[in-house]
């Protein structure tokens, strides 16, 4: 069955409006509840965690009453990141977890993230199996009496967090003589990102720690990094951290104010895996958007790409059918597998701070060797989703472009999973070429596929 309201990273979409209104909230709180029901007997208890939107007050009012509703108890964790949940979840032995956020979305959009009992994201099967049990208008007699579910609130969750993320830096480490700017999108990590750094010794300049349920991501975090950047060089600072509103990626701009790219940052965490005997199996997970060069620069190295489809997700189902234990995406997921079961800012920044201070090294001499080849990025805005390989026309102008570009360049055309859209990359080592030939593929996906 195709999912209708579930897309690459759970539901997502304007609030108040279907799929994420009250109703369709208290729905899948009763859904997630009758999923996974208790299992070791008793009441089943499911945690629920958000991040500072305006609508998460009634998102998570409504979920709780579905997860009640069938039985269950609602533990609200109150603002956290949504790596912080995944392990809340596994720390406290629910039985599930539900993440508030829209992630990097604008204050007004909002969605819902479910997690099982280890803290992992849900695979398709069972958010087809939420999205049946919608369509068939269950539940609509629940328990009774006694069996009906409660809600309370955990107070220290933020607090089991934070000593959590400290166990992951070195204990024969600390920041001190580090001065970080840290940007927290007026997210989930306000307080966290923060708290952790200063306990760890750091001089910390924060940005965007005054939430108010609307200024989420606005201008500010791993969106719009640009503040991070000025306040480095202002501040003389020593490297810049910026979170997106739910804190599980994270933008990192040396002492320069330069950014540095996601898939940079990939490269110099996995050489320091492989420095220390740490990396599984010699082999890095890449989506398909992480660029040639830095799966050219992997190989050099002696280590082995595995490609899979956008979102962390994907990543983490990789890691976890192969035995590979890091990977990540150049938008900022980095997935530490020992460490965490979904991408997670803080411990990716973390990460990247004990390899400076291991090293006397300024981030820019870290970060400075990777080759990125130019890359084209192009979205259709299309009426119909149709099977690619059925159009005749694009796939031979596909393929001749792959035979043009050989082993020195690289094409991706997708579907977003959220939006009707169209994807279009290229990589080579021509960067006038491939905008021709990322033109052309445009005009003919326009053609086939017809501009919504």
């Amino acid at each position: 069955m195709a999912r209708k309201i579930f897309g690459t990273d759970g539901v997502r979409g304007l609030a108040n409006q279907y799929p994420i209104d009250p109703d369709t909230a208290l729905a899948l709180g009763r859904a997630i509840a009758y999923i996974f029901k208790g299992r070791g007997g008793g009441k089943h208890r499911i945690v629920i965690g958000k991040d500072t939107r305006l609508s998460g007050y009634m998102i998570e009012n409504a979920l709780s009453a579905g997860i009640c509703s069938r039985g269950g108890e609602a533990i609200f964790l109150g603002p956290l990141p949504t790596p912080g949940i995944a392990f809340i979840t596994r720390a406290m032995r629910a039985d599930a977890g539900v993440v508030i956020s829209a992630s990097h979305n604008p204050y007004f959009d909002n969605g819902l993230k479910f997690f099982d009992h280890q803290g992992y994201k849900l695979p398709d099967e069972i958010e087809e199996q939420m999205e049946d049990l919608l369509e068939q208008g269950a539940f609509r007699n629940g328990p009774t009496h006694r069996e009906v579910g409660k809600a309370f609130r955990v107070d220290d969750a933020a607090g089991r967090y934070i000593e959590h993320l400290k166990t992951k830096f070195p204990p024969e480490l600390d920041l001190t003589g580090l001065k970080i700017v840290m940007d927290c999108a007026n997210g989930a990590a306000y307080h966290v990102a923060p708290t952790v750094l200063e306990e760890l010794g750091a001089e910390v300049i924060s940005l965007g720690v005054k939430p108010n349920g609307t200024n989420i991501n606005e201008n500010c975090g791993a969106l719009y990094p640009q503040a991070m950047q000025v306040k480095v060089r202002e501040e003389g600072a020593h490297l810049g951290i910026a979170l997106d509103g739910d804190a599980d990626r994270l933008v990192i701009c040396d002492e320069s104010g330069e950014v540095i790219h996601g898939d940079a940052l990939i490269a110099l965490c996995a050489k320091k895996l492989l420095a220390s005997n740490a990396l599984d199996k010699n082999t890095v997970v890449l989506t398909v958007m992480s660029n040639l060069g830095l799966e050219n620069a992997l190989r050099e190295l002696g280590l082995q790409v595995k490609r899979v489809q956008v979102g962390d997700r994907y990543l983490i189902e990789a890691m976890r059918s192969g035995g590979f234990n890091f990977g990540g995406e150049p938008s900022g997921h980095l997935i530490f597998h020992d460490h965490a079961t979904t991408g997670d800012g803080l411990l990716a920044a973390l990460q990247v701070l004990a390899l400076m201070k291991q090293s006397g090294q300024t981030l820019s001499h870290l970060a400075g060797p990777l080759e990125i080849l130019p890359q084209i990025l192009l979205n259709v805005r299309v009426k119909e989703k149709k099977d690619l390989s059925t159009l005749v026309q694009l796939t031979r102008l596909l393929k001749e472009i792959d035979h043009e570009l050989g082993k020195h360049g690289r094409t991706l055309l997708r579907y977003s999973g959220t939006e009707p859209v169209l994807r279009i990359m290229l990589e080579g080592e021509d960067s006038d070429k491939i905008q021709g030939y990322a033109q052309a593929l445009k005009l003919e996906a326009q053609r086939a596929l017809g501009e919504g």
